[in-house]
């Protein structure tokens, strides 16, 4: 019976990681929200948040967990913000430090504001644990729109972010 139950959850289990490998979310064409959120960490998040902010797609743009270390002014330079952009569209958040605390400064953030939809804009393999912390930060009535970057993720990087997304659903459910 053990050996039963454990087969049933291994293939349950490779099942679920395969389907999370072969069907990474996708880009999101069109659509309008109140603002765009981007978490650092992989590439093409913040040019893709900048295109969604330049094209009126959103109002506003925060760029959550950026490291303490960095100035406003080498943001600017780096990703060729016109100054004007920065200063009434651009929020750089300092305070978060992984996928839930990034959750979490998006919702202080969103609430200042009083927002009601966000585009969440990460790496095609971050989406859904993204989407997964964002919704639990959040009040009920905000709609996520998820807007992913496409990648080549690596099978190492694919299957520590399936295990972290389970760790985060698991979550879910037991503070539910």
């Amino acid at each position: 019976m053990i050996v039963r139950a454990f087969a049933m959850f291994a293939l349950v289990y490779l099942l679920g990681f395969l389907w999370f490998a072969a069907a990474l979310p996708q880009p999101v064409e069109g659509g309008r929200t109140d603002a765009v959120v981007v978490p650092t960490g992989g590439p093409g998040r913040i040019d893709r948040g900048l295109a969604i902010l330049e094209d009126g797609a959103a109002r506003e743009m925060l760029v959550t967990g950026v490291d303490r270390e960095v100035k406003t002014r080498e943001f600017v330079a780096l990703y060729k913000v016109p100054p004007a952009t920065m200063e009434c569209c651009v929020t750089l958040g300092f305070a978060a430090v992984d996928t839930r605390s990034n959750a979490d400064e998006t919702a202080t953030w969103v609430k200042e504001r009083e927002y009601k939809s966000l585009r969440l804009v990460t790496t095609d393999w971050h989406m859904r644990r993204a989407a997964v912390e964002l919704a639990r930060s959040l009040p009920d009535d905000i709609t996520i729109l998820r807007d992913a970057v496409p990648s080549r993720p690596r099978l190492g990087i694919l299957f520590l972010e399936y295990n972290k997304l389970l760790a985060a659903a698991v979550a879910q459910v037991v503070t539910d």
